[in-house]
């Protein structure tokens, strides 16, 4: 991909949310605002999602004692983020059915 095809991708992504993993395991989900020459993501009005820790795993599967056991991650809302390029793992642009081209 050239140069301003490039641009003008990240051009179209602006304002749109982005979900963005980290080598740590957190998804950050907000609006992209920008990005830079080594790939840290600006994102607005962001919020953090963390899995369940390996304790709390541990404690919820003696609690079920055999049975299905379902874990919600943890939330906080931060605001306005970067993430750090080299820490991202996965990118994903949220789109709706009524967004996609047929």
């Amino acid at each position: 991909m050239d140069k301003d095809a490039a641009h003008e991708y990240l051009s179209s992504l602006l304002n749109q949310n982005l979900r963005i993993v980290t080598t740590d395991g957190r998804l950050f989900w907000g609006q992209f605002k920008c990005t830079d020459a080594e790939r840290n993501i600006v994102l607005a009005h962001t919020y953090e999602y963390r899995s369940p820790s390996e304790e709390q795993r541990a404690q919820a599967l003696t609690q079920a004692a055999g049975s299905n056991v379902t874990l919600d991650m943890t939330s906080r809302y931060l605001g306005l983020v970067v993430v750090p390029g080299h820490r991202i793992t996965k990118m994903e642009v949220e789109r709706f059915a009524s967004q996609m081209r047929q």
